[in-house]
């Protein structure tokens, strides 16, 4: 028998199932490229987050050393 993903055998459903094959990996795809950009954007928001909390700690180092001195 011949195989029906062979280029010569062309029929109505087999095309459909080759498109839609075609559609899911575009999909997976396009999935895996908008994970990549979220993982990006979540790496870029902790970096973010980790600054805030120096600063704050920095800010509150300050005072208590400010607060000594003043002693």
């Amino acid at each position: 028998m011949d195989d029906p993903r062979d280029p010569g055998f062309a029929c109505a459903p087999g095309m459909r199932v080759e498109a839609h094959e075609r559609l899911v990996a575009l999909q997976f795809a396009q999935v895996a490229a908008t994970l990549e950009r979220i993982e990006a954007v979540m790496e870029r928001l902790e970096r973010r987050l980790w600054l805030a909390v120096y600063g704050v700690v920095a800010a509150i180092g300050a005072q208590a050393a400010q607060g000594i001195v003043g002693l």
